[in-house]
């Protein structure tokens, strides 16, 4: 695997050591080289429950932690994708929300839509990232740069994968990713001496 050059930064912000000091390097300079960052949606972003009400609608619920943390990589020019093997106009409308234009839904080979997105963006697959929680995340992740999962996915899926959230799916798990990779960048301290107010925004869902 090629370095970055930001993985040689160190972090510059006790907030940033302390998210970084149990990471092993090689999975930092893993997070340290994304620039796209795709994640699933049942069960990475939701918590994997599907409710429906008396005439068939499905509802999902989204963590604003989450929403904020995936603002955060935009405005560090790191792309954010959400690629999902349902359908549903509840995801699009999530990603319209947080200004994602890269959604793709009603996908089987999930491999093979971020190597696309690689290549539409102009980014080698060393420099992707992947979260995931299920057997129709692997072709993803045998692609990705650096791989992620969260706490309440099944075994075998948390083995597959460089890092794991401590938070379950829905809870919280895409932030902690999310401040994973700008930590690992250098790139988180400027939002917590700001105060993260220039991603706040009056009336700005996240």
């Amino acid at each position: 695997m090629s370095h970055s050059p930001l993985s040689s930064l160190r972090p510059a912000h006790p907030v940033e050591a302390q998210i970084l000091a149990r990471i092993p390097e090689n999975v930092r300079e893993r997070a340290a080289a994304v620039r796209l960052m795709a994640f699933d949606i049942d069960g990475v972003l939701t918590d994997g429950r599907l409710w429906y009400g008396e005439h068939g609608e499905i509802t999902k619920s989204f963590h604003a932690l989450d929403g904020h943390g995936m603002r955060m990589l935009r405005e560090c020019g790191i792309t954010v994708a959400l690629i999902t093997g349902r359908e549903g106009p509840i995801a699009a409308r999530r990603a319209a929300e947080l200004g994602i234009a890269d959604i793709h839904q009603g996908v089987r080979d999930k491999g093979r839509v971020l190597a696309d997105l690689a290549q539409k963006h102009g980014l080698s697959l060393e420099q992707t990232g992947f979260m995931g929680d299920d057997l129709i995340d692997l072709p993803a992740f045998q692609k990705a740069g650096f791989t992620a999962s969260v706490s309440s996915a099944p075994f075998y899926i948390t083995q597959s994968v460089h890092w794991i959230s401590q938070a379950a799916g829905g809870n919280g798990a895409a932030r902690e990713c999310c401040d994973l990779i700008l930590a690992a960048q250098g790139r988180l301290g400027a939002f917590l001496q700001t105060g993260g107010a220039s991603t706040v925004l009056p009336g700005v869902p996240q």
